[in-house]
């Protein structure tokens, strides 16, 4: 080799590396996000009611469809499997085949911690504790209840701090957390579910802010809000109890952010509280398919953490 054809091979590798080297200055990194993301399974309520996945599909959808590494479920989809270990086992094998961490259960159908009267009350407590002892064995850390109940404000405050204090108890003994999510009635007023909680005390008994489910009542039919509550003030009052914070997306606009929900605001109240956890998507909308929904609302979490973080 001669020494320009030498010389000229060493100023373009000196050029590369230079380029290189200054695409790794300037290059931004990606930020570490203050919250983890995780898939909750009413996301994709409509194929499972629609016997298109299973239960047991879900570990292994949320992995290979999604790239999400945790998952929520919903007992809706095995209620009759809380006590049976084969199942269980069968849902574990899958979630470690697929490297699933178990976030939580959430539990509908079983009563409300918050009826007024005692005996249906302790009733729905005691229905709980499968889901406590299944949640255990799964590997969560927690159980997502209903705080519901007829009566006042008042009267159904106080039942709920009882009924909410008589499950932590129980709950406490194996190290699983119960939590509010604001979810109809009451508990979407966020003022009235923080006192509840500052009433129980308890460090196992919390909230699951929803950034959309703050409908106190409904119209007749159901569809439309009557009465709703102010989400972002809301989400502020429930953040200090908070074990987690449930993404709500229904639909999107053109630059994909939720067409009713201000992420980048709502992200800002969740990290001020000083909460550092998980972020569960809920898709709810019909405009896009769920699949679709649940890849729009992971990468709106991704855009937002990178501005908030």
């Amino acid at each position: 080799m001669d020494y320009s054809r030498r010389d000229f091979l060493k100023k373009v590798g000196a050029t590369a590396l230079a380029t290189t080297t200054m695409t790794d200055i300037w290059a931004e990194p990606a930020k570490k996000m203050f919250y983890e993301i995780s898939l909750a399974e009413w996301s994709l309520h409509k194929a499972l009611f629609g016997n298109k996945l299973s239960n047991l599909d879900f570990p292994e959808l949320a992995r290979k469809e999604f790239g999400i590494g945790i998952v929520e479920y919903v007992n809706q989809f095995f209620k009759d499997k809380a006590n049976d270990t084969a199942y269980l086992n069968d849902l574990l094998k899958r979630c470690k085949d697929n490297g699933i961490k178990n976030h939580l259960i959430m539990i509908d159908g079983e009563g409300g911690m918050a009826e007024l009267d005692e005996a249906a009350r302790n009733k729905a407590v005691e229905n709980h504790y499968k889901w406590v002892e299944a949640a255990k064995y799964l590997g969560c850390k927690t159980i997502r209840v209903n705080a519901y109940g007829k009566g006042t404000a008042e009267e159904v405050g106080k039942a709920a701090v009882d009924g909410l204090s008589k499950l932590g108890e129980f709950a406490s003994k194996t190290g699983i957390n119960v939590i509010v999510e604001n979810h109809g009635g009451y508990s979407s007023n966020g003022e009235w579910l923080a006192g509840v909680m500052k009433q129980v005390g308890m460090k196992n008994v919390g909230t699951l802010p929803d950034f959309g489910n703050f409908c106190i009542d409904r119209k007749a039919g159901g569809r439309e809000c009557a009465n709703e509550y102010d989400r972002y003030k809301g989400v502020k009052e429930l953040m200090p109890y908070a074990k987690g914070v449930s993404a709500k997306t229904h639909n999107f606009d053109a630059n994909g952010n939720e067409s009713e929900i201000d992420y980048v605001k709502m992200m800002k109240i969740v990290k001020d509280s000083g909460f550092k956890g998980i972020a569960g998507i809920e898709y709810e909308g019909s405009t896009l398919s769920e699949y679709d929904g649940i890849k729009a609302t992971k990468a709106l979490l991704e855009r937002v953490g990178q501005i908030v973080s």
